[in-house]
């Protein structure tokens, strides 16, 4: 990931070369702030290329973004931009329709048409991942899309808090993502966000079956992984929370070569493993680090752990206080 700063100029110079890199970075905008946001402005975005996605994490104080006739006309790449809230509050007005949005919550709008985008003034810091790409990519009518320009897609509810939880996990972690995780997650990314905005506009047959299913699973994915600690989290609980029945559940699984209760057995895995090999996890007891990521019987996480990795959790902590010591 690419990170452009504010901190590589002088403070009073921050506000001036953030509209700088805005117009280099993407097209033409005239960026605004308040006068008492101006001096000792600060920002930082983080750039990563899925494909034709661009993914930009940014994290700003207060300012507002406008795309104006005048600037259309100069340069217009025809992109759609969907942005997911990650802290702090916005603003966005297109055709005339203006909207708050959260943390969580899903807009969507056109970069060939004006608009203006705020960030809150009541949070001094707001983080807002934003992802950037062709609007060919998708397979929906444009005459639809257009209705949801600057329309809130909530995060809290429905297709729209999966495919948020899918966005929010994609912001913790794009600094750690590798050039092959960036490509797997190009088509992903594409999948969960025509989902997420077909069901708003109600035209989910016009979204291929391939699609829906990619889609599907990568929300699946996300909501075990933000529910790993929960020792709830059973076949029949996933399949619960995206409205599918538990036998296509298994289905989806099983065309992937895998079982549900196996999936997720190796990602509490992976995190207890994560936390036994941290030195500054060292003194917490391992059953706390088992019952943590959802294991409610220490005898079952030592032999699932033993037959994961060939070592008990004990031994495998030990190693790793070796390897540090050594």
């Amino acid at each position: 990931m690419d990170v452009v700063s504010t901190t590589e100029v002088p403070v009073e110079d921050g506000f001036a070369f953030w509209r700088e890199v805005n117009s280099k970075l993407w097209v033409p905008y005239d960026l605004r702030c308040e006068s008492q946001w101006e001096p000792g402005f600060r920002a930082q975005v983080g750039i990563s290329d899925f494909g034709p996605v661009q993914a930009t994490l940014m994290t700003t104080m207060p300012h507002s973004v406008h795309r104006t006739p005048k600037l259309i006309r100069q340069a217009d790449p025809e992109v759609f931009k969907l942005g997911c809230l990650v802290r702090g509050g916005g603003m966005i007005t297109q055709d005339g329709q203006r909207t708050d949005f959260g943390v969580g919550d899903l807009i969507l709008y056109d970069t060939s048409r004006p608009y203006v985008a705020e960030f809150t003034p009541d949070a001094p810091v707001s983080q807002l991942l934003l992802l950037r790409f062709p609007r060919s990519l998708l397979p929906l009518p444009p005459r639809e899309l257009r209705r949801l320009s600057a329309v809130r897609i909530p995060g809290a509810q429905g297709i729209g808090a999966l495919s948020s939880q899918f966005l929010l996990r994609l912001a913790r972690h794009m600094d750690e993502l590798s050039p092959l995780d960036a490509a797997r997650l190009s088509t992903l990314t594409i999948d969960v966000l025509t989902a997420a905005l077909a069901n708003a506009l109600d035209v989910q047959s016009a979204v291929p079956s391939h699609t829906q299913r990619r889609a599907l699973m990568a929300q699946i994915h996300a909501f075990v992984r933000e529910n790993l600690g929960d020792p709830r989290l059973t076949p029949d609980a996933i399949a619960a929370a995206h409205h599918i029945s538990l036998r296509y559940l298994h289905k989806l699984f099983h065309e992937e070569g895998r079982t549900v209760a196996g999936w997720v057995r190796e990602r509490r895995l992976e995190q207890c493993r994560r936390d036994l090999a941290n030195p500054q996890l060292g003194a917490r007891p391992i059953h706390t680090i088992a019952a943590q990521w959802g294991f409610t019987s220490p005898a079952h996480f030592s032999q699932a752990f033993r037959s994961a990795y060939g070592l008990s959790p004990r031994q495998f902590r030990e190693q790793c206080a070796r390897v540090r010591a050594d």
